[in-house]
């Protein structure tokens, strides 16, 4: 069984983890720095250009965003963008207080999607992440975008070194390239989404 990503669409948007919707059912959410290209990502994974909102300003939504898949019980995240240089202080509080909050207390999320820009992983705000995740035991896939800005040979040095520095930290951790441009990696995210929102299925990996 696969769920049709095709079918996302908009629920509700929250502003504090008090807002967000009946926490039942399984959901993975997408966290990643303002310039990493979550919101493009989303959009390739949902072949809608419109689900989630891409802006030339990085660190202008602040909320969490909740798209449904074919019914309520399935759901994808898109968490607020963070470390914008020119987010100010007071709302980067606010994002550790209330993102800190859903990560720690969410009982239906199942999994995370860590965004990164390929060509600058493993920052400070990732590493933050990928530690939370090794203490909760919660499945991580680094997706590596903008893929397509490197050549080949590059891109996949880039991503097997992310990719050990991650499974060397715990199992159920693991890295994929991705390219909203061009397309590429749509199949391994959607295989992975479903092995946390459905059940269990064997990575892929890439060549």
């Amino acid at each position: 069984m696969s769920l049709k990503y095709d079918s996302a669409q908009f629920l509700t948007s929250a502003a504090k983890f008090s807002q967000c919707p009946t926490d039942t059912g399984a959901e993975v959410a997408f966290a990643g720095r303002s310039n990493a290209g979550k919101s493009s990502a989303l959009n390739a994974l949902t072949r809608n250009s419109k689900l989630a909102r891409t802006s030339k300003t990085p660190g202008r939504t602040q909320l969490l965003n909740f798209f449904t898949l074919s019914s309520d019980e399935h759901r994808l995240v898109d968490l607020p963008g963070y470390g914008y240089a020119k987010v100010n202080r007071n709302m980067k509080q606010d994002w550790e207080e209330h993102i800190g909050e859903y990560l720690a207390e969410r009982l239906s999320l199942r999994g995370l999607v860590l965004v990164m820009d390929i060509r600058h992983p493993m920052t400070e705000f990732d590493q933050m992440i990928i530690d939370w995740a090794v203490e909760t035991e919660m499945p991580l896939l680094a997706l590596l975008t903008k893929a397509d800005k490197l050549k080949r040979g590059p891109a996949k040095s880039t991503w097997l070194k992310v990719r050990n520095q991650l499974q060397t930290r715990a199992p159920w951790l693991d890295a994929q390239m991705f390219s909203a441009l061009k397309k590429d990696g749509v199949s391994d995210l959607t295989r992975w989404l479903d092995g946390q929102l459905l059940e269990e299925i064997p990575p892929t990996d890439q060549p």
